[in-house]
């Protein structure tokens, strides 16, 4: 009788410290563990990137840049003022043909046509051996055309008008191109609406062409005078007094 209560008594003493045992082991791993993860993580340090701005200054100069801009609207100013003289001058001849249907001109069919002819025959002279046609063709083709309209209304005396301008606009071109000692318009170059006089400002070199990579024809000195006939890119076509023709640079030469 006594063996089996013994043997349950120790039984039960021996379990409590086992399960005591036990819950004291893992609450010593749960400690660690918890001490194990509260410990703070390695901070790794991110540097800011740094941007360097690159700042173009531009120094300019304010009186230079006002003289600029009083120069482009002179230029515009007389872009209009040409415009205006063209229209006007167109007008006027308009109004020439009118006159001369109105009062039935003398001129006889034979010289209306004549005249045409010869004013055709310029203008394909002007166009021949050149890269591109020069800037007078424009009007005296145009001029060529008009003629043409008013000899089919047999109006003679303004076909026979229209004609004649038209070989006076291209006689002016043969007298520019002889004057300047060349054949033919070059490339990209514009006519200036009239001859204009210029002067040197200094001594400076007059090329066969419009560019240093020309050859040197004869030395501006300063002072000299100068008829200027053209223009392509920053170089002026000029004649001087001796008939000698070549290129110069725009900053050589200025207005008397």
């Amino acid at each position: 009788m006594r063996g089996p209560r013994h043997l349950g008594w120790f039984d039960l003493v021996f379990g409590g410290m086992f399960l005591l045992r036990s819950s004291f082991a893992a609450l010593t791993g749960i400690a660690v563990f918890a001490a194990c993860s509260s410990q703070p993580k390695p901070v790794t340090t991110v540097r800011p990137k740094v941007v360097h701005d690159t700042v173009t200054v531009t120094v300019r100069d304010p009186d230079l840049d006002k003289r600029v801009a009083r120069l482009e609207l002179q230029v515009l100013a007389r872009d209009a003022e040409i415009e205006d003289l063209q229209a006007k001058l167109e007008d006027t001849r308009a109004e020439v043909v009118r006159a001369m249907a109105k009062l039935q001109s003398v001129a006889s069919r034979a010289q209306a046509a004549s005249a045409m002819a010869e004013a055709e025959v310029a203008l394909q002279t002007m166009k021949a051996g050149a890269s591109q046609d020069p800037p007078e063709a424009d009007q005296v083709n145009r001029l060529v055309r008009q003629a043409a309209n008013a000899f089919d209304k047999t109006n003679y005396g303004g076909a026979l008008y229209l004609a004649n301008q038209a070989k006076t606009l291209a006689l002016s071109y043969r007298g520019r191109i002889a004057g300047s000692g060349h054949e033919a318009a070059r490339p990209g170059e514009t006519a200036f609406a009239v001859p204009i006089r210029l002067t040197t400002t200094t001594r400076g070199n007059v090329r066969g062409g419009p560019g240093t990579n020309f050859p040197i024809v004869f030395a501006a000195d300063s002072g000299m005078t100068l008829t200027g006939y053209s223009y392509a890119d920053e170089w002026i076509r000029i004649s001087d007094d001796g008939g000698r023709g070549g290129w110069i640079f725009r900053s050589l030469v200025a207005r008397p």
